[in-house]
Parts: C-alpha cells; structure tokens; sequence
C-alpha cells in the first residue's frame, strides 16, 4: 500500500513539473515563448492639409480599433507631400491638385510603380475678417481683382454693388495666402483662371503663384491652411481662401460666391454634393493618376451648385518586389485605405466641412489597394 502511495506522489510531482515548464522534451530553447506586447505598426502619412481634419477623425476611430497600427500625420502642403513621397520619407503621400506629369515620371524613375486615387470631397472657401459685418457676396471677377490688388478697400463700388445693404468700411483690404506649395492655393487660382480672364494671364494657377497683392504691400503670407487661418484672425480688414472644414473649426465668416448660374451660395454639404453631381467627373486608373483634370469639378453647373469644390488625394507605391514597403507595413497600409474607402466614407466617419466619394470614385481607389503588392 505504502508502494503505491508513493507511486502516486511521484506521479503527481512529474505532472506537476510539466505544467510548470520545468520539464520538457529536448531543448529547453524550443519551448515557445509568449510575447509581451503585440509588435505595432507605424504608417506615416505626409502632405496636404486640405483634409486635415478628415484625417485626424479617420485616424481616430481606425486606431481605436485595430491598436496594433500608429498612423503618423505630418502637414506640410501638397507640394512638400509629393516631395516626402518621393524621397520615402512617408509611407502615404497627400495632394490635393492631381500630381503633374512631369513629377509623376520621376516617381517611376524609382523602380516603383506610383497609385493616385481620391479620398474625400472637400471645398475652398474665402473667409473674411472685417469687423461688424458678417454677410460678404462677391462674384468671381471682383474676388480675382481683390487678390491682384486692383480693389485696394472694402467699400469699393464693385464690392459695394454686390452688397447694397452692407454697411462696408473705408478700410484697405489686407490679402492673406499660402506661402507654400499648397494644393489649396492650387484649386483657387484655378478657379480664379475659370472666372477672371485677366488672371488667367497675368497671374495663372499652380501650387505657388506670383501674388501681384504682395507687390503693392497688402499681401501677407502664411505657411499651410492653419497659418492662414490664423494670419486673418490676428488681421482686421483681412481676406482668405481656406479649406471649409478650417472655417468650420476656427467660426470664420464665409463668404457666399456667385456661381456659374447666376447665384449666391455658400458652402454646405448639399451644396457641395450638387457640384460634383452636375458633373461627370473623370478619375484615371491609379497607375495613371497624373491624367486627372483638377478643373473638373470647379465653377460647376446648376442651380445650388457651390464653385470651389475639389478632390482630395493619397499617393501610394505598388511596393514592387518589396521595394517601399514592408510585407507587414503593405498588408497595414491596404488594410487602412479599404476602410478609408468603404467604412470611412459612411456619413458618421466623414467630418464636417467634406463629403464622401461617390461609389464609382471611391472604387477607383479600391481597385489601387488591390494593385499594393505585400511581398
């Protein structure tokens, strides 16, 4: 009896060896070993702050929910996120106006196969800071002489006209822009082009322009779409161009622009969706992004139609035999941009100020996470 009872407790010593890893087969080093943290993923995203806010909600929920992946946002304008991307200083680059042909050649001069899609819908607006009045109309030719210097105060007779009931001051108008390569500054000198032949000539469009208001002392230059939002609100007698979801943010006075029907309109999410629904709008397969035409959707037809409207846009690699991504870092990234473009666009996760892609568009960019290769 005793033989047995001793058996017993040798027995149940062993199992308890076992369970405790003190005994095993083999090698001790074979054992697996459970790890203390799950190992994160950082994606970095660069360039426009155009959708600034959008981003930072997107970034928001999406990192809640998979804790695993730290997305990165650094503004710096288009033109500085077409330059990090290029350089692989960001994971994700960020433009606004579609990339340029010429810069699209160098992106394959890498090795690697550039994509281009749009992400959200977004407006321009002009903002004013003129103290005791709140409502401003202009038409388009006026606004473009305001921002060649050629009305130099606010009680302009061409200003005037167009608010008879507006108690406007004797007061010089102060013209604020970007003084950096901004997709913002991009879609309004475009836009300014489409209303104001003179200065489609004199002054043009682009990412940076020669401001003829700098000239005559009554430009100030800001860097990205906060500085400017900050340059009118230290600035009386100020005017602006911003991106609506800044003067959603920051409570500026908008002003309502004449549009290619004749009226007065502000910029709102129906006003915005009217826009790029009275066009056809025309996306390029991703691997051709450079085709697409940032006019498109600017001075719109139809009644409601807001004029300043525009895509938004990321750049990312195909990662051709793994050459900008890791296999880790590429499955994070297609994970990230199929929710942008599907769960993202859904009217809870857009913030306000933007407007969700329509379908067509938004699978244009589902076609491009699908061509990101992960290994």
């Amino acid at each position: 009896m005793k033989r047995l009872a001793t058996i017993f407790i040798i027995f149940a010593l062993g199992l308890s060896l076992v369970a405790s890893g003190c005994i095993s087969e083999g090698n001790a080093s074979n054992v697996p070993q459970a790890t203390s943290k799950t190992e994160i993923i950082t994606i970095r995203t660069t360039g426009a702050t155009f959708p600034q806010y959008q981003l930072q909600k997107w970034i928001s929920i999406y990192t809640k929910k998979n804790p695993n992946v730290k997305i990165e946002y650094e503004g710096g304008g288009s033109g500085h996120g077409q330059e990090a991307f290029l350089k692989g200083l960001t994971d994700i680059g960020r433009t606004d106006p579609p990339v340029k042909e010429s810069t699209w050649k160098k992106f394959l001069e890498t090795g690697d196969q550039p994509l281009q899609f749009p992400i959200v819908v977004g407006a321009v607006v002009v903002v004013h800071n003129i103290p005791n009045v709140d409502e401003l109309k202009l038409d388009g030719e006026t606004l473009a002489k305001i921002f060649m210097g050629q009305i130099e105060y606010w009680d302009d007779p061409a200003i005037k006209s167009l608010n008879p009931n507006v108690n406007l001051p004797h007061e010089k108008i102060i013209v604020i822009h970007r003084s950096d390569s901004s997709g913002t500054t991009a879609i309004f000198t475009t836009y300014l082009s489409l209303v104001s032949e003179e200065w489609a000539t004199k002054v043009g469009a682009g990412k940076t322009v020669d401001w003829p208001v700098d000239k005559v002392g009554r430009g100030i230059g800001a860097k990205g779409n906060p500085g400017v939002v900050q340059a009118l609100k230290n600035t009386p007698y100020s005017i602006a161009y911003t991106e609506l979801s800044f003067a959603i943010e920051e409570n500026l006075k908008i002003v309502a622009l004449k549009n290619k029907a004749g009226n007065f309109v502000k910029p709102t999410e129906e006003t915005i969706k009217a826009a790029v629904a009275a066009v056809k709008a025309f996306i390029p397969d991703p691997a051709e992004g450079y085709k697409e035409d940032i006019r498109q959707l600017l001075n719109a037809p139809g009644e409601n139609s807001y004029p300043i409207v525009a895509f938004t846009h990321f750049l990312v690699w195909q990662n051709k035999g793994g050459k900008h991504y890791s296999k880790e870092k590429a499955q994070a990234i297609k994970d990230f941009l199929r929710w942008v473009l599907t769960e993202g666009q859904k009217p809870e996760n857009i913030a306000p100020g933007y407007v969700g892609l329509p379908p067509e568009v938004a699978e244009i960019g589902l076609k491009a996470v699908e061509m990101i290769e992960t290994g």
